[in-house]
């Protein structure tokens, strides 16, 4: 567990993450970070749930109808 303290940026507040995290998550600056609310309180991730559903729906579509897709590409 680490300790960051909230910083003025403009009219917000925000805080920094060491590069080592930073490291891990595979982010770098300007990439974007989403907050979820968890019953455990915010959750940051670089991945995007609702991309991340989308995704899955499109593989089960593509899976489900793998045939048809492949007769269209020809």
């Amino acid at each position: 567990m680490t300790q960051r303290k909230l910083t003025k940026i403009g009219n917000s507040l925000g805080f920094t993450l060491p590069k080592e995290q930073l490291a891990r998550l595979g982010m770098a600056e300007g990439d974007a970070v989403y907050v979820s609310e968890t019953p455990e309180g915010l959750l940051l991730s670089p991945y995007d749930p609702d991309f991340a559903r989308q995704t899955e729906a499109a593989e089960s579509i593509l899976r489900r109808y793998r045939n048809a897709f492949r007769e269209l590409a020809k």
